[in-house]
């Protein structure tokens, strides 16, 4: 099982591989989150919009009971969301009370796109024509700003982003005195993004994978280039694609309910540099985004950047 961890600009280590709880649905979570920890994972990544961070808090207190570790112990993500982008303390107090939690490790705006704090919904507000009901005017850096005084607070441990591409990143930094400590986005071999990664680590900010198996559906755990380093090294797709990541020095945070693939999901191995070649090749014939916002193209999220939107997040 894996016990590696990366360090961030911070200097506070950070498990390798988490436990994401993104579209896991009500009843499981709790489950999931508490057999994580009992089987060995300290790194739990939520966020306010998933609408299960009541039980995610259930889940890490029965899981640090059954283990006798301590909150301590636990490396605990979450995000503020895109209608609070105004309000990013009150956002994070809702999240703290949902979860039971007097602090998180890392806060992370969850989009660089605010939407209508005063919409006809909380989280995804819409116009009459059904287009999301987006708030041109609150920029991201405002609502960094505000995130990094929260570091005064004791409520938060360290900052970052999600979702942010080079050109929003490029935009952000010369306007904060923060540097973000983590920059969350989707990453596999289908989509590696590695112009994104190269940025942020010249600069000192650590990438997570979300969908780092290709989320569900995904052709990625049947390609043949995953399947032969996985018999090469008598192993899993699954373990592959996740030692792909903990081998770039990407934070992987695979997302299952299912108590067996939760404790296959720990494990990585070693790649070699030809193992890691081969899956990155996979993007040279074949490119895939899983999560695009319905909102990407009328933001602003460029092409290239971007993709081809696949689903609406």
């Amino acid at each position: 099982m894996s016990t590696s961890t990366f360090s961030l600009n911070t200097g506070a280590k950070i498990p390798a591989i988490g436990l994401g709880t993104w579209q896991s649905d009500p009843g499981q979570v709790m489950k999931s989150v508490s057999h994580a920890i009992k089987v060995g994972y300290r790194h739990i990544d939520c966020a306010y919009c998933y609408g299960n961070e009541g039980e995610v808090g259930q889940g890490i207190r029965e899981g640090l009971k059954a283990t006798g570790l301590t909150r301590d112990d636990l490396f605990i993500t979450t995000k503020l969301w895109c209608t609070y982008h105004t309000r990013v303390e009150q956002n994070l107090d809702m999240s703290l009370q949902l979860l039971g939690l007097d602090y998180v490790d890392l806060y992370l705006m969850h989009w660089p796109v605010a939407m209508n704090p005063d919409g006809n919904h909380e989280k995804f507000p819409k116009k009459e024509d059904g287009s999301r009901d987006l708030d041109l005017e609150t920029k991201a850096a405002e609502t960094y700003r505000s995130m990094e005084r929260l570091l005064s607070t004791g409520k938060v441990k360290a900052i970052g982003v999600s979702n942010f591409s080079r050109s929003f990143l490029e935009q952000l930094l010369p306007q904060v005195s923060v540097i973000p400590a983590v920059n969350q986005i989707e990453n596999h071999p289908l989509l590696p993004q590695q112009e994104i990664v190269d940025f942020c680590k010249e600069r000192g900010i650590l990438v997570e994978a979300y969908s780092p198996l290709g989320s569900t559906g995904s052709p990625l755990m049947q390609k043949e280039a995953v399947a032969k380093v996985a018999q090469e090294l008598g192993s899993t797709p699954s373990t592959i694609l996740l030692s792909y990541h903990t081998a770039r020095g990407v934070v992987a945070l695979p997302k299952s309910v299912t108590s067996s693939r939760i404790e296959d999901n720990l494990k990585v191995i070693e790649l070699s540099p030809q193992n890691l070649a081969a899956l990155q090749d996979i993007s040279t014939t074949d490119q895939k985004r899983i999560v695009y916002p319905e909102f990407g193209v009328n933001f602003g999220f460029p092409d290239k950047d971007y993709g081809t939107p696949h689903s609406a997040a």
